[in-house]
């Protein structure tokens, strides 16, 4: 009997693990307007429409991509708790004197969010300022079946 019972807490324990990871994952995406130039991970984006993706959802991995394709960028991250659930969908820049870095999507009803882990640059920019955060209100797309 007792090694039922801790059998069946290492199960639910499991259970817990893999559903956490899952909170913030972009099972479709996310598409936002850039009214300027901005940096994802060591990437100069030029300023335009884009989508965020996680095209493999086991990785923490996102595809940021401008419309036409011509300018594409992966990023890493990591899923963070906040405090309530979000409002809306938006994504969210690091303004270091002009130079801007996308620095978390946020999913509407989600209580996480995936905050993108700063590149070098960022970093050494970082050093020299404090960033100014800002949002843009995003889109979620639900892809059809």
């Amino acid at each position: 009997m007792n090694t039922s019972k801790k059998l069946l807490a290492l199960v639910g324990l499991l259970s817990v693990m893999y559903a956490i990871p899952t909170m913030a994952q972009i099972p479709t995406k996310v598409t936002f307007d850039a009214p300027s130039a901005f940096y994802a991970g060591n990437a100069k984006m030029p300023a335009g429409s884009y989508t965020a993706t996680q095209p493999n959802l086991d990785d923490d991995l996102l595809l940021i991509e401008d419309a036409s394709g011509s300018h594409s960028a992966f990023v890493e991250f990591v899923v963070a708790p906040v405090d309530t659930a979000q409002a809306q969908t938006d994504v969210t820049f690091n303004k270091y004197g002009n130079a801007e870095f996308l620095g978390a999507v946020r999913i509407e009803g989600q209580t996480s969010e995936m905050q993108i882990l700063p590149s070098k640059a960022e970093q050494n920019a970082g050093k020299a300022a404090k960033a100014e955060k800002h949002s843009l209100s995003a889109k979620n797309i639900v892809a059809s079946k």
